[in-house]
């Protein structure tokens, strides 16, 4: 049997089209291998990121890897796909020769057609889960017509492509099946979610259909674009018992200058006001946010306005992440990077330490209270549990101690209540 290991760089999003890659190879007789500790396959298949500096730089270095791998004869053949080749297809062929095939972002379906030289008769949605079986990412658009000014996302992806409510409910009855009980669903923008397609946004028409299916327990939202923001979502969220009381929002920043500057169509009292009714209208509910420093226009006082943002909207969830000039983008055309680099690591530090401060506190408030867990697995000191309030990999878990008197079982729900606070953990005891 012929051998490809399949390697994912970048989001969420990118791990679903492997998962799709990955069940056309085994339908086409291949035995398959998700980021193996050591790459070893006949084909190898890397699915790139190209969205920041980092993140694509590490995906040049696993390119260079497998290369150097083929070279020693440890892999046969190597394959590029993804973000990064769609954005720099006509550099990279030449800069790197040793890559055997290049695919960008949308014709990777033509991977294994290439290599098997057969194509497996499958639904859109069929793919091998590499999570764990009780919870999926449900991807239901692809692209995104924002053009803030700071991302490469829409150069990479193109426009807003939603699929059909009715082909992702059909997909979700399928995992449900399969054991998915919990559904990450991600999208560039869930806030445009169907407006290519039906004229209008469609994110709460969409959910309540998926939570009406039989089997589905979660449903977590995640990418939502605070301007233009589908208010009909909240009642839906409020209502529904297993739809979340989380929302992933990345904000950006909290001052008029900056977000004018990033062309994120929204001003800071909007934010404020839309923050507030979201906590109204979904009581509990716990926010993710992503935060910048350093786009080119924050100054001191800019910074300051961001600080105070943070301490009065106590995020309960909140990444950050350091200015990085993108090749093409509207501000690496139009704006200067004046902002030094210490200086951006410096503020970047500075807004983590508050919130890491805030995180714990609002941690502390939960001693004592009892929460509903899904059980991911178990290590030789805890059963590693989550919360509705705690996506997979980027959020606080619940631990409960192996000592605990009680068995739990990977993929199954329990009653915990919650006996102690650590900085990125909650400690917790099964309820009798």
């Amino acid at each position: 049997m012929a051998s490809v290991d399949i390697i994912t760089m970048g989001c969420s999003k990118n791990l679903v089209d492997s998962e799709r890659v990955m069940r056309m190879f085994e339908a086409a007789g291949f035995d398959v291998r998700h980021n193996p500790d050591d790459v070893s396959a006949d084909e190898v298949v890397i699915n790139t990121c190209g969205f920041i500096g980092d993140a694509k730089e590490e995906s040049i270095d696993m390119i260079l890897r497998c290369c150097q791998a083929k070279e020693d004869g440890t892999v046969g053949h190597v394959t590029v796909m993804g973000c990064l080749s769609e954005r720099y297809r006509g550099e990279l062929p030449a800069e790197i020769p040793e890559v055997d095939r290049w695919y960008g972002k949308f014709d990777w379906k033509n991977v294994v057609d290439d290599i098997a030289e057969r194509h497996p008769a499958l639904r859109p949605w069929d793919r091998r889960l590499t999570t764990p079986s009780h919870y999926a990412y449900l991807k239901i658009a692809e692209g995104c017509n924002r053009f803030c000014a700071f991302c490469a996302i829409p150069l990479i992806t193109g426009r807003l492509t939603s699929r059909p409510i009715e082909e992702i409910a059909d997909e979700v009855r399928d995992l449900v099946n399969s054991g998915v009980r919990e559904f990450n669903v991600i999208a560039q923008d869930l806030s445009s979610y169907g407006k290519d397609l039906y004229g209008r946004s469609e994110l709460a028409r969409l959910i309540e259909t998926i939570a009406d299916i039989s089997g589905v327990e979660w449903i977590r939202l995640h990418y939502a674009y605070p301007a233009d923001f589908p208010y009909d979502i909240l009642p839906v969220m409020a209502s529904r018992p297993n739809v979340c009381k989380y929302l992933d929002i990345a904000l950006q920043h909290a001052s008029d200058k900056v977000l004018g500057n990033m062309r994120r169509h929204i001003t800071a009292a909007e934010t404020e006001k839309l923050l507030e009714r979201i906590r109204r209208e979904v009581p509990g509910i716990h926010i993710r946010t992503t935060l910048m420093t350093g786009f080119p226009g924050e100054g001191p006082e800019e910074f300051a306005e961001l600080l105070d943002f943070v301490r009065r909207q106590r995020f309960e969830r909140m990444g950050a992440f350091a200015y990085c000039e993108e090749d093409d983008t509207w501000a690496a055309r139009n704006l200067s990077d004046d902002v030094p680099q210490e200086v951006k690591q410096e503020r970047l530090d500075k807004l983590m330490a508050l919130q890491e401060e805030i995180a714990a506190e609002l941690s502390q408030e939960k001693v004592g209270q009892q929460m509903r867990v899904i059980c991911d697995s178990v290590n030789d000191d805890y059963f590693v549990c989550r919360s509705e309030f705690d996506s997979p990999e980027v959020d606080p878990e619940v631990l409960v101690p192996r000592d605990c008197g009680m068995e739990l079982v990977p993929s199954r729900f329990y009653n915990v209540k919650i006996t102690e606070a650590m900085p990125f953990e909650l400690i917790a005891q099964p309820c009798s």
